[in-house]
């Protein structure tokens, strides 16, 4: 029985540092895509262009809003209903660019008005991640 535990452990363990060498490489895959002057880091604008394709990408039926279903977990109900101004219960592209404005601030903790891999790798950066790529 303990052999069986220290084996789960380690496989557990295995697993999580394999999820986050997968999540240093979505980080570092995001900047490659989204960073067209190729400085290493996404600025606001690059961010917006990643969450307009994002947006066009997770709305399969094309009317033009994201219902917290098509968000797929990027937001929760609590996260879209704030970020809701109309309480239609949908976040169109301006309140959808708002939220990840709102997000982007967070992920930017030493305002230089860019992300680089690092800051994409904390939990404000994962989360804008999510929205924009």
């Amino acid at each position: 029985m303990k052999r069986i535990a220290a084996i789960l452990t380690i496989a557990g363990a295995v697993t999580v540092a394999a999820g986050g060498a997968a999540f240093a490489g979505k980080a570092a895959d995001a900047i490659q895509a989204l960073d067209p002057d190729k400085d290493g880091t996404i600025d606001l604008n690059e961010a917006k262009a990643g969450a307009k394709a994002v947006f066009e990408k997770i709305n399969p039926d094309g009317d033009g809003t994201l219902e917290v279903k098509e968000l797929k977990g990027r937001l929760t109900k609590k996260e879209l209903d704030a970020a809701d101004p109309d309480n239609d219960g949908t976040l169109d592209m301006q309140e959808y660019e708002a939220v990840v404005t709102k997000q982007f601030e967070l992920a930017n903790p030493d305002n230089d008005g860019t992300v680089d891999e690092k800051e994409l790798k904390t939990k404000e950066g994962k989360k804008l991640l999510k929205l924009i790529y």
